[in-house]
């Protein structure tokens, strides 16, 4: 169940508070958040520890990649359906939703993959692409302030 949280809102009186659903960061796992030697993106998990949001990772990865990539050692829950679907399919996202019990707009979502990024933005999730080469972590603090 998400957490309830006070979140200060736009255009109300100075120390006017809102109770809301504190919403989910959905995170990429593996070419996001931790490279396919399941070393973990440092200054990416830094920004993240900065937004008190529940994290989940967010992988097609089977039980052999699972290890490979190290995600049973990762600082977050993760999710996979070990490529079936992949996330390039609306449908992987339609079974995390409800695995998690989740509405769309309970959820942000942020992904290297452009096609898996449609696929999200299909079933209603709010998402972003991240440039894994780039690494462009401003605009990824920007998109998450934005939208939490």
């Amino acid at each position: 169940m998400p957490k309830i949280g006070v979140k200060l809102t736009p255009g109300n009186p100075a120390g006017s508070m809102n109770l809301n659903k504190m919403k989910t960061i959905l995170v990429d796992a593996v070419d996001c958040f931790v490279d396919k030697d399941g070393v973990v993106f440092s200054k990416m998990f830094d920004l993240l520890e900065t937004f008190s949001n529940r994290k989940i990772l967010l992988t097609g990865a089977n039980d052999e990649q699972f290890k490979q990539f190290s995600l049973d050692k990762m600082p977050y829950e993760v999710f996979t359906l070990k490529h079936n679907p992949e996330k390039t399919d609306p449908e992987y996202f339609r079974k995390m939703l409800d695995h998690f019990g989740f509405a769309a707009d309970e959820v942000i979502y942020f992904e290297h993959n452009p096609e898996a990024v449609k696929s999200a933005e299909s079933v209603g999730i709010k998402s972003y692409y991240y440039d894994p080469g780039k690494k462009d972590l401003e605009a990824l603090k920007k998109f998450l302030s934005e939208n939490i």
